[in-house]
């Protein structure tokens, strides 16, 4: 990841760089473009602000867990399928630890700043969730997209201090949240089941559309009883 020589590649390993060494808050534009070797006539032509950047290193990450990934293996649980795309991302962000330490820590003073990352994190998780197999559209999806940028951005503070063998403690915790989220999906899945068909049978309009597609009712018959019980005819 980051291995091209683009201008735009450039910028952002140099602020990767910067960012483990002086701290996200205190890195400036011109200090990116100074180590960049670009003018900051450059930098403007590819960015907007220190945030994009930030944006475009998540595009980056993004891009390189789905190359790694391939097509998803549809006969795995699709809990076990996300987590290792998950972890796949962590991997890939591996060489970039230091600087992500910095980062969240910084970000974590400056709420604004950290705000106008989030439309891009959910887009990561969604594409995680696709590399997994999983959708992430419609209703159902975004919902699942909102749980997950959670469940991530919990476990990324935990891998960011995470010093076992291949981040096992990382992936144990992952796996405890994805199963949490999972059975927390299903129990409201069951509920807006429930919910739905109380709506369908107290709304009128709904009612009485059943009951005129309903077929009518069969001719009685012949030997059916009478009101005193006996067969009528008789």
């Amino acid at each position: 990841m980051l291995n091209d020589f683009s201008n735009r590649t450039k910028i952002v390993r140099a602020a990767m760089e910067l960012a483990e060494t002086e701290g996200w808050n205190a890195v400036s534009l011109h200090q990116i473009a100074e180590r960049s070797g670009l003018s900051l006539a450059d930098l403007r032509r590819e960015f907007d602000s220190k945030s994009d950047i930030l944006r475009a290193f998540q595009r980056e990450v993004d891009s390189a867990v789905l190359d790694k990934m391939g097509a998803p293996d549809l006969d795995q649980p699709a809990k076990d399928r996300l987590l290792d795309a998950i972890m796949t991302r962590f991997e890939v962000m591996a060489p970039y630890r230091g600087a992500l330490r910095r980062i969240m820590k910084d970000l974590g003073t400056r709420p604004g700043e950290a705000g106008q990352l989030l439309p891009s994190a959910l887009a990561a998780q969604s594409w995680m969730m696709e590399a997994a197999g999983i959708s992430s559209t419609g209703p159902v999806g975004r919902v699942k997209v909102a749980g997950l940028t959670g469940v991530y951005g919990y476990a990324l503070r935990y891998w960011l201090e995470d010093e076992s063998p291949g981040y096992e403690k990382t992936m144990a915790l992952l796996d405890r949240k994805l199963t949490k989220g999972d059975e927390a999906l299903s129990r409201m899945s069951s509920a807006c089941g429930c919910v739905s068909k109380m709506i369908c049978c107290w709304v009128p309009g709904k009612k009485r559309k059943d009951e005129e597609s309903a077929p009518p009712p069969p001719p009685p018959s012949s030997a059916s009883p009478d009101m005193n019980g006996a067969p009528s005819g008789y």
